[in-house]
């Protein structure tokens, strides 16, 4: 199955985005990509080989976001008892997807949810340095 380009530029944003934060770092368990920091997942992103649609999978706890991410088009709680703590996945490929910059911002939320007060801290410091430039 060929993956629809618009799909995989959003997911590579996603994924670069990731792995730009504090500490993240890739692994690939169960044969699929996910960011992690401190050990701990923060993003789920799938494969990128067509053998399945493309998506994200992230944890969002602000209600706002939560219901924003669960109203796009193709998007349900996370499986495996996942979704009851928050995780949404997230398709990329339908018409309606959200855009890359969003995914971004879910992809931060879900880091700042997963991650240490210091990891936190960290990355808004790095915003700091930017918005002072």
């Amino acid at each position: 199955m060929a993956v629809p380009r618009n799909a995989l530029r959003k997911w590579e944003k996603a994924r670069d985005w990731a792995l730009c934060l504090p500490g993240a770092v890739e692994e690939h368990p169960w044969g699929e990509t996910v960011a992690k920091v401190d050990r701990k997942v923060f993003v789920f992103l799938g494969v990128d080989d067509g053998s399945h649609p493309l998506g994200v999978t992230v944890k969002l706890t602000d209600e706002t976001a939560h219901a924003h991410a669960l109203a796009c088009p193709g998007a349900r709680p996370a499986g495996y008892g996942l979704g009851r703590a928050g995780w949404v996945h997230v398709p990329l490929e339908p018409a309606g997807a959200p855009a890359a910059e969003l995914l971004c911002d879910w992809v931060e939320e879900s880091y700042r949810t997963v991650a240490t007060r210091r990891r936190a801290a960290e990355l808004d410091a790095r915003a700091a340095e930017r918005a002072a430039r």
